[in-house]
């Protein structure tokens, strides 16, 4: 290349860069997967919309072959990523369903695509010998799921972690399995020449060898990223050089470059490698996102051509839409409702498996390349796969609203908690590090009733866009096994006591939403909260008892008791936290100790608390009534919002006997 064919590259480069940024930009305002917008982004640039003649203004010919090599590599990318985001644990328990909707969505699909084939044989003219190829490719096109996208719509409504999102991305993971392996088969058929039919035949020993010999020593790889505690480059070029060698053997063998990728990404380690395969997403994201994938929607975009479609055209394109949507959504539909997947969870599953995005445009590219299928055709299809994902959003919506989502949600926690016990302490976690002593003081709130429990509960809030590469899920897992790791150690200290304590941890885009449903789903009877993070005070069921700071070793608790519903429950809580630590409990209602509250000490005496009424001493554990926690004071409890005033007597009987092990406060 000349320096003046340097300097149109460049600029070219840039002009592809700013469309396709924008393009993602408007998609993303629309609701729509920003790679939406970047595909039309890259389709502008082209034939359709501009004309041939300002497209090659805009971008020469000469530049248009180092652009096709980029938009390889970006391809080479893509796919690696596609196949590292896939992962067995999306499908561990809900193997029979997954199977049953993906071989739904398969079958049907690829039935009538291959029976539409034959008919667009004739109209395209595909030559006799090669109709095998054209039929079998055109089916099996029109059978993919695009996982990525689909696990990016899933995960943008919080969807992953209901039980429709699990089954969604069951059913893609699958469904991506089986396609690419059919694809692979047609690509074989279709690509390799008589001199190189012979490497055919080493596929399935290539294959093994890279899931017994290389995946082995990828997993080398784990300890080396823990010890240094990040992805240095020498990690990075040992994962890249094995990409690249992947690929390169899978061209050779006759079964194109994006099957090794996907290979070698498929063989990548997981167990244990959360952190190693979120720093690559992070670090091929820089690369692939901002620069070789629009490179690749350009050079791909610039190939449709719908100037000459015509009604014949317009004709075949409305057979390809109709083949696409209804085998694909018709054949999920019947494989869920045969597993007796409820109606609406099947549609939308059905409009879930739909989706094909940039799986499908790399698919067709493929099929271009190789011949299989000439531009105007190739130009079709690439509109089927942007109606298909830009349907999707809408429809799931209509039919799945945020409501119906956070039911979903708070029914899946309901679930993983299972039935409530006859005592349940909810304790919301911000910080882990510095909140032991709330979560031991949920312990004490326990004391000796059974059956009980403690249920820890963290929501992460989005710190930052999700990457734009991969599904999102990679992020998230990372973040989720740190904090249940976290969560963990702080249950141990419930636990050491013989008290059950679930945890539960997830992201979200609007935790104190999100946090009052987890409440209303768990069912508590107490809530704890640290004072100053969350305004729950209107939205708790149980006793809220919000803690600030903790006395290490305190000498009594001391309860500044009234006559409302919220100093009852202060009075209950304080009675609690005395026999759990085996401290006398000062009822404090004044500097004169009024008649109730001698009274109220009284009773609790008699049955067995050494409770007296008089000012708190200055070391005590001072709990307050009210949802706030004022100066001087360390809990503070409101009462459920329905619940009366409870007289003493009503409730000092059940006061549970001290136990034998009292947990520390701090």
């Amino acid at each position: 290349m000349s320096a003046h064919d340097v300097g149109l590259l460049m600029l070219s480069l840039a002009l592809i860069l700013v469309l396709a940024r924008l393009g993602g930009w408007v998609a993303k305002k629309a609701g729509q997967p920003p790679v939406v917008g970047e595909i039309i982004a890259g389709i502008a640039l082209g034939p359709t919309i501009i004309g041939p003649h300002l497209s090659t203004v805009l971008v020469p010919l000469d530049i248009r072959i180092p652009l096709s090599a980029l938009a390889n590599v970006g391809l080479v990318l893509f796919m690696f990523i596609v196949g590292y985001e896939l992962d067995h644990k999306l499908i561990r328990g809900r193997e029979r369903i997954a199977v049953s909707v993906s071989i739904g969505s398969i079958i049907l699909p690829c039935a009538l695509g291959i029976t539409l084939a034959f008919w667009l044989a004739t109209r395209h003219g595909v030559a006799e010998d090669d109709r095998l190829p054209f039929v079998l490719f055109l089916g099996a096109a029109m059978s993919i799921t695009a996982f990525p996208v689909l696990a990016r719509i899933l995960t943008d409504r919080g969807m992953h972690r209901t039980r429709l999102g699990g089954l969604a991305l069951a059913s893609a993971a699958v469904d991506d399995v089986i396609a690419w392996s059919l694809l692979a088969v047609v690509v074989t058929v279709a690509g390799a020449s008589g001199e190189a039919q012979w490497h055919v035949l080493l596929t399935l020993p290539y294959v093994a060898l890279m899931f017994f010999a290389v995946r082995p020593l990828l997993r080398r790889l784990l300890p080396q990223h823990t010890r240094t505690g990040r992805l240095t480059p020498a990690l990075l070029g040992v994962v890249l050089v094995g990409l690249f060698l992947s690929a390169y053997a899978a061209e050779w063998l006759g079964v194109h470059v994006i099957f090794g990728a996907f290979l070698f990404g498929a063989v990548m380690p997981r167990e244990g490698g959360e952190a190693l395969r979120q720093d690559i997403l992070e670090k091929l994201e820089q690369v692939s996102v901002l620069l070789l994938l629009p490179v690749f929607f350009f050079t791909s975009g610039i190939k449709v051509d719908l100037r000459n479609v015509g009604l014949s055209g317009l004709g075949e394109l409305a057979l390809i839409l109709l083949v696409a949507i209804f085998g694909k959504f018709v054949g999920a539909y019947l494989g869920a409702k045969l597993q007796k997947v409820p109606s609406r969870q099947s549609f939308a599953l059905a409009t879930l498996m739909n989706t094909r995005g940039l799986t499908e445009i790399v698919i067709l590219t493929v099929g271009l390349q190789l011949g299989i299928l000439d531009q105007s055709l190739f130009s079709l299809m690439v509109v089927m796969a942007i109606v298909t994902t830009v349907m999707a959003g809408p429809l799931l919506s209509a039919f799945y609203s945020r409501r119906r989502i956070e039911r979903d949600i708070a029914e899946a926690e309901r679930s993983a908690l299972g039935e409530a016990p006859a005592t349940r302490v909810f304790v919301v976690v911000d910080s882990p590090a510095s909140q032991s002593g709330d979560v031991e003081l949920a312990g004490a709130l326990v004391g000796s009733r059974r059956p009980a429990e403690v249920v820890l509960s963290r929501l992460l809030p989005y710190k930052s866009p999700a990457l734009e590469v991969g599904t999102g899920l990679s992020g998230e897992l990372l973040e989720m096994t740190r904090s249940l790791a976290e969560l963990e150690k702080l249950a141990a200290r419930v636990r050491r006591d013989d008290v059950p304590a679930p945890v539960l941890s997830r992201f979200s885009d609007d935790v104190e939403r999100e946090l009052g449903v987890q409440i209303e789903a768990s069912e508590p009877d107490v809530v704890v909260v640290r004072a100053g993070a969350h305004v729950l005070a209107d939205r708790v069921v149980g006793e809220l008892v919000t803690v600030a700071s903790l006395p290490a070793t305190p000498s009594a608790v001391a309860v500044r008791w009234g006559t409302d519903a919220d100093a009852s429950a202060a009075l209950r809580v304080g009675a609690l936290l005395a026999v759990a630590r085996g401290l006398p409990l000062v009822v404090d209602d004044g500097s004169r100790p009024g008649r109730r509250a001698v009274a109220a000490a009284a009773d609790l005496a008699r049955h067995g608390v050494a409770a007296s009424a008089e000012p708190a001493p200055a070391d005590a554990l001072v709990v307050v009534a009210g949802p706030e926690v004022p100066a001087g004071a360390h809990v503070a409890v409101r009462a459920a919002q329905d619940t009366d005033a409870v007289p003493v007597a009503e409730w000092v009987a059940d006061l549970p006997a001290l136990g034998d092990r009292a947990p520390a406060l701090a």
